[in-house]
């Protein structure tokens, strides 16, 4: 071969094997270790980053971490909060190599430098917070929007299970100490100002449910920031956060000392609550001198933060500076774990999130530099920075955070649009308006090799062999036999349960279920009917995909009236993603006029046999009723019904009872209406009727799985409107009316003041309407001890102010959450929370009635106790308790 032959030969050689082994050197390669301090102990949940890129990780429970990364050279940042950072320089290689890393990370010594405190001062803690918060709102807006990878794990574990619940309820089969509920998640996030934030899942593992769906949102980690005043988690009320404006009134603060890290001076502050009844945090915060920052917290709150249901949470934050922008940091990885322990149950859980492969587009290009303090004399010792000075600052921050509102609005605006515009865009920037979470279809479908590869922080050795064992058996759980093994346990007689709950009959392989209705369902009494033997039960077919079938028949049997009121329900889910229900209703049925009525069957019993009150007042129905329900787009639903009954007359057919009070009877079977003074009575009446209404509630966010659809609500109010029409046909029906009604409801929180809910309708009939009194439009009242519905009338008739007429119906109630309860140590104990009611009515019969409430929840958990005062046009009427559920 010739020498030039032999050169291009060797070159076409050269180039084969480049060609060949270029993707094996270029694939990624694995760093791995495990982080610990000085004694040797394990640092959990560590920080692992790639110095100069987005890349991070964190370490598991034991303190373990892997990165993945392309072969190259690379500086790997450890750090944990309250320790040095640590940089360490690896080389990894390619082709699936695998490089142990272990890294020891020493505590940081924060040191207090030598000023002068003047005897007026505070801790110098106080000014580097007063800095803190007035760059609050600032930090909380410099990022107009940003795209990021996030993953998450969740663990939930149970260490005491009861065997029963409150005495009463037993516990399932299944339900035993261990792992209970753990899950990863991989997911794309897109984030705008003001606070839009989208979310695309792309991977997710149930342990034990390879059909699960992970519940992990990144987007709900974003009501964790604590540049937000307040901070709502485990409880109904709001928590301070430590840089919130009104912070000092609420913690006191102490300079722990100062380091230098890269180049920036970090201060570690310790904050501590001013009373202990106050909703705050404790622990450690860390500000960055100068930017006035936090650079990580790690703060928590236990039994004295009135947590519901938990006995302590910890919440530990890193932040890092953005990739592209220097100038603007983000989270990089957030840990939250938790205590629990209620109602016999006991558990600990955690959850784990880390961001990567951030895209930031800040508000501006540069950070503003804020205004300095006036420096000292040359002959005056340098001192500590009073609160006073810090405030000196304050307006130009005041007036940049101003701009920053109305700009970082605009650039996230655009930056979103531009980016969805691009054709290398995420697809998360492209979903639905008021989409906030897409679960793609397949990504429960993902092998342990993806997994392998992806997962950014290792599974501990117990996450292991609960994936191994509950996977394994998998099959065996969801086989007939094991199934059928469990619902024969499930399936066993309790009577307790009975007597409450109803019982249910689970054929679960089969995805069937059959209900029957609690004891004091089926056991009724009434002046009416005598005793009730009311026997119904629910037959319910499931489909995989969320489809559902469900069929109640009723045969009800009055033994004094000997009246058998047989009838059918049934009602078919038949869209899996959003709601569409017929319901066809036949037969004959025995209704309460106020079909809203608050006397459910077992009060009525009681007041009847044991008080003297037959309150309820009933006619019997026979027909039937076809209606449909359908969320025609986001936010809007609509049911419309067409019916036709009969309705008959009834009349008392027994006065037993088993404690007759002296000077009380019973009263006729006919509603004392204001508007009937020649009584409510109207023999038979038959009536062709239909119903349309709306509900639409604005901007409603929604989450979409492929297993179906979850709404989330939305901050605007839920409108309403109903369109009831009576129509009269000779020989047929003889009711002719039209109402129309139209309505508005709303939770607003209030942060520290709890939350208020209120809810006004206002309607009325046109013309002069044809019709019996079961149409008239009819206000939920309450005359008994007892509230079924807190948020009804409390001392208002049944019946006696229904209305043929125009009416407006209004309800508030504002829960205070403990915001003054909480402040008597005596009964910050016992949990209890306020909460004030007004309940306002007007008709031309009624005019101005008004009911003012105040009252205590959470008695024992479940209970509310609530004191009513009732005015009709200024003039006082009554004042009553009632009792009821208050979770």
């Amino acid at each position: 071969m010739l020498p030039a032959m032999r050169r291009q030969y060797l070159v076409c050689c050269f180039c084969l094997w480049c060609v060949l082994l270029a993707p094996l050197a270029l694939k990624a390669g694995i760093i791995r270790g495990r982080i610990t301090d000085p004694k040797g102990e394990v640092l959990a949940f560590a920080n692992v980053a790639v110095k100069g890129t987005s890349t991070s990780t964190a370490s598991n429970e034991q303190g373990n971490y892997q990165l993945p990364l392309a072969a190259g050279r690379y500086e790997l940042v450890f750090q944990y909060v309250g320790f040095k950072p640590h940089v360490e320089a690896v080389r990894v290689a390619g082709g699936d190599t695998a490089t142990t890393l272990n890294v020891t990370l020493t505590p940081e010594n924060y040191q207090l430098r030598e000023v002068v405190v003047r005897a007026k001062d505070k801790d110098p803690a106080y000014a580097i917070v007063q800095h803190a918060i007035d760059w609050r709102s600032y930090h909380r807006r410099e990022v107009a929007a940003f795209t990021a990878r996030t993953y998450i794990k969740a663990l939930a574990r149970l260490n005491e299970a009861p065997s029963r619940i409150l005495g009463l309820f037993k516990t399932g089969p299944d339900l035993k100490p261990g792992i209970i509920y753990l899950s990863e998640s991989v997911s794309e996030v897109a984030f705008r100002q003001p606070n839009l934030v989208r979310e695309r899942m792309i991977s997710s593992k149930v342990s034990g449910d390879a059909k699960a769906f992970s519940l992990n949102r990144a987007g709900a980690g974003r009501g964790l920031s604590f540049y937000n005043p307040v901070l709502k988690l485990f409880s109904e009320r709001g928590f301070v956060s430590p840089i919130a404006p009104n912070a000092f009134l609420f913690y006191q603060y102490t300079l722990e000392g100062t380091t230098q890290q890269n180049g920036q001076m970090v201060h570690k502050i310790r904050v501590t609550p001013r009373r202990r009844t106050d909703p705050v945090f404790a622990g450690h915060i860390y500000v960055i001198e100068g930017t006035w920052r936090l650079h990580s917290v790690s703060l928590t709150l236990n039994k004295d933060a009135q947590l519901d249901y938990v006995d302590d949470v910890r919440i530990d934050q890193i932040f890092a500076p953005a990739p592209n922008a220097p100038h603007v940091w983000l989270l990089q990885t957030q840990k939250l774990t938790a205590n629990y322990s209620a109602f016999g149950f006991k558990g600990n859980a955690y959850l784990t999130v880390v961001f990567s492969s951030y895209r930031v587009t800040p508000t501006y290009a540069n950070r503003p530099v804020p205004t300095q303090a006036p420096a000292p004399a040359a002959n005056e010792p340098a001192h500590a920075e009073t609160v006073a000075e810090a405030r000196q600052q304050r307006p130009n921050v005041r007036a940049l955070t101003r701009q920053v509102k109305r700009q970082s609005k605009r650039t996230g605006a655009a930056a979103v649009d531009s980016l969805a515009r691009q054709a290398g865009a995420l697809e998360v920037e492209r979903m639905g308006k008021h989409e906030v979470l897409r679960v793609e279809k397949g990504v429960n479908e993902r092998d342990s090799a993806y997994w392998a590869q992806i997962r950014p922080v290792p599974l501990t050795d117990e996450e292991k062999r609960d994936y191994r064992v509950k996977d394994s058996t998998e099959v065996v759980r969801n086989s007939k036999p094991y199934q059928d093994s469990l619902d024969r346990i499930r399936n066993k007689f309790d009577a307790k349960s009975f007597m409450l709950t109803g019982y249910t009959y689970n054929q679960t392989h089969r995805k069937e279920q059959f209900y029957v209705a609690p004891l004091f369902n089926i056991l009724q009494y009434s002046t009416v009917e005598g005793t009730i033997i009311n026997p119904q039960f629910t037959y319910t077919r499931y489909t995989d995909d969320r489809r559902r079938f469900w069929l109640t028949p009723s045969l009800r049997y009055g033994t004094e009236a000997r009246l058998f009121s047989p009838s059918l329900e049934l009602n078919w889910q038949h869209d899996a993603a959003r709601t569409a229900r017929l319901q066809v209703v036949v037969g004959r049925t025995v209704e309460n006029f106020d079909p809203n009525s608050q006397l459910t069957p077992a009060i009525n019993t009681s007041y009847t046999l044991l008080r003297n009150r037959n309150f309820a007042k009933y006619y019997q129905r026979r027909g039937a009723e076809v209606g449909y329900l359908r969320e025609v787009l986001n936010g809007l639903t609509a049911r419309g019904a067409v019916s036709y009954f009969d309705r008959r007359e009834l009349q008392n057919a027994t006065i037993d009872l088993l404690n007759d009070i002296p000077g009380r009877a019973f009263t006729p079977n006919q509603p004392v209406a204001a508007e009937l003074p020649q009584g409510a009575g109207f023999g038979r009446s038959r009536a062709l009727g239909s119903e349309v209404w709306l509900s639409y509630q604005p901007g409603q966010r929604y989450i979409s799985r492929p297993d179906g659809r979850v709404n989330l609500g939305s901050r605007y109010p839920t409108f309403r409107f109903t369109w009831r029409q009576g129509w009269g046909v000779e020989n047929f029906s003889d009711v002719r009316y039209t109402m129309l009604e139209v309505g508005v409801r709303q939770s607003l929180n209030l942060g520290l003041l709890g939350t208020s809910n209120y809810y006004v309708n206002a309607g009325g009939f046109l013309g002069k309407p044809e019709l019996a009194f079961m149409d008239y439009r009819h206000f939920s009242g309450n005359l008994t001890r007892f509230a079924a519905d807190f948020s009804r009338f409390q001392l208002l008739d049944y019946y006696r102010y229904s209305t043929r007429r125009t009416f407006v119906e209004a309800h508030y109630d504002h829960h205070f959450n403990g915001f003054f309860l909480n402040k008597v140590p005596v009964l910050k104990r016992l949990k209890w929370q306020e909460v004030g009611t007004v309940n306002y009515l007007h008709t031309p019969t009624v005019g101005h009635y008004v009911e003012l409430g105040v009252g205590i929840e959470h008695v024992f958990k479940f209970l509310r106790v609530d004191y009513f005062t009732a005015l009709q046009s200024g003039r006082k009427l009554e004042q009553s308790v009632r009792v009821g559920f208050g979770f």
